[in-house]
């Protein structure tokens, strides 16, 4: 029961964003790097990463964790991670020279993802199968909710 709860923790931490963007469109999507470029020359983390996206992973993911049986702090830390993870792979991203949305299976899951339970691995009693599963599992979440999401035109993904 604890990886499924973890999973959904994560899921609304990562989906956040995506779901915000979809209902507000680009009211008050500011680029959290404001457009400014690395020393390569290439956006730092991109467009498709804004202030708005993680405040409402942040909002949504400490409001939801009390439902899964967690504390607000602990949705606020794994959202925080999870939004970490994705920055960070956003920017490993820009500097392949992929474009925001491109599609990198792995890159684009297991930061997001392992970062938070890393941070919350003693909190939560999360052993390395459980970290292993939720990983795996989030990876083909993501996945198939990706290709839906674009399907539907909620997402610019399939990243």
């Amino acid at each position: 029961m604890l990886v499924l709860r973890v999973l959904l923790l994560l899921s609304v931490a990562n989906g956040a964003p995506v779901v915000t963007g979809w209902l507000l469109g680009r009211w008050r999507d500011a680029p959290l790097d404001r457009g400014g470029a690395w020393r390569d020359g290439r956006p730092l983390f991109g467009t498709s990463k804004t202030i708005r996206g993680i405040a409402a992973a942040l909002a949504c993911t400490s409001a939801v964790a009390p439902v899964l049986g967690f504390e607000m702090a602990t949705g606020f830390l794994a959202a925080a991670a999870a939004m970490a993870g994705d920055l960070f792979s956003s920017f490993v991203k820009r500097r392949l020279g992929l474009a925001p949305h491109a599609e990198a299976p792995g890159i684009d899951q297991v930061p997001e993802a392992l970062l938070p339970m890393l941070l919350l691995r003693s909190a939560l009693g999360l052993s390395v199968p459980d970290i292993l599963v939720v990983l795996v599992a989030f990876t083909i979440l993501d996945l198939v909710l990706s290709r839906l999401l674009s399907l539907i035109g909620a997402s610019g993904r399939p990243r």
